[in-house]
């Protein structure tokens, strides 16, 4: 049981470090965006309390869909787990298979590659002077309108996103893989990418609200911790230790998010800068300037709390599979 997730943990964390994203013909992913839009079809176009069960609804009974039946798979992989791989019986092939299926799906739950490109891409772009570029890779990575943004907002939006999705796009998911295991891992991508699509205000206010509120509950752990997390990276890494702890505890709370300030926060703190979102948020480290060398540098601690955060995750499959 402890080689198995520990073999599935480590194939997922080496599949994404080489291959990155898979395109969306094959990325589950996507596949579930699909699905989704599908059923919001469903939704009525008036009513509030009815928009509210129906988006409940939907989010309730894709997470048993998909979830249910790994359940099972991952029931069948401790069970089958005592196999030595390297019989040859059918038994044994289909095991492998199975775990192979599950490196495949608990990757794509998390995206520690995708987002160090995503946040590069703005970087270079910055580095050649072509702040226009800048700008439309900057969707990519945050939901505000990126089109009028000065040099020093683009920079504060991808330093932002860069550590808000270390939680949603590394911590969260291997949080709920240690815990509950590979079906945990999904639940929790399937309510993220609902809240992605329909958990904010606008056309899917009321039936989005479910989806937003549950992703709030998901995350309230895991933002803390990869708050945490970005405070050691800041030792580990020479940052300012202090200043990230300070800045995390005391600003926080600004946010209208109650789990992105944690991570942003700590961020500021560790840099030495201040993090704002015209309109909503000003999240103040300190007064150094926002430059280029603190988009790397912020790349390079949410490298190393992803790091520590895998290793810790390695060290919780051993620790649960003794206790089982």
């Amino acid at each position: 049981m402890i080689m198995t997730g520990l073999c599935i943990l480590l194939g997922a964390l080496l599949l994404d470090l080489l291959a990155g994203e898979a395109p969306n013909r094959f990325h589950p992913v996507a596949w579930l965006g699909k699905f989704i839009s599908l059923q919001l079809r469903l939704v009525p176009a008036e009513g509030k309390v009815r928009q509210f069960i129906c988006g409940m609804a939907i989010v309730t009974l894709t997470v048993a869909i998909i979830t249910v039946p790994l359940y099972f798979l991952k029931s069948y992989c401790e069970a089958a787990a005592a196999i030595c791989p390297l019989s040859v019986s059918l038994q044994s092939i289909t095991t492998i298979a199975c775990i192979l299926f599950s490196i495949y799906l608990l990757k794509n739950t998390f995206s520690l590659r995708g987002l160090w490109q995503a946040v590069q891409k703005v970087k270079l772009s910055l580095a050649a002077g072509d702040l226009d570029k800048a700008r439309r890779h900057s969707n990519a990575l945050v939901s505000r309108r990126t089109e009028n943004l000065s040099r020093d907002q683009v920079i504060s939006a991808a330093i932002e996103s860069c550590s808000e999705n270390l939680c949603d796009s590394f911590v969260a998911p291997l949080f709920y893989f240690a815990v509950f295991g590979l079906p945990g891992a999904v639940a929790y991508r399937i309510v993220n990418t609902f809240d992605a699509m329909i958990g904010f205000h606008g056309q899917w206010e009321y039936s989005g609200k479910f989806a937003a509120r549950l992703d709030d509950a998901l995350n309230f752990i895991p933002a803390r911790l990869s708050g945490l997390f970005i405070v050691l990276a800041s030792v580990i890494g020479g940052a300012d230790f202090a200043g990230s702890w300070r800045a995390m505890l005391g600003r926080h709370g600004r946010t209208e998010s109650p789990n992105a300030g944690w991570t942003m926060g700590a961020m500021a703190g560790s840099l030495g800068i201040t993090l704002e979102k015209p309109g909503a948020y000003s999240l103040n480290g300190g007064r150094k300037e926002l430059t280029l060398d603190a988009i790397t540098r912020c790349q390079q601690i949410v490298l190393t709390a992803a790091d520590a955060w895998a290793v810790t995750v390695a060290g919780m499959q051993v620790v649960i599979g003794l206790a089982a």
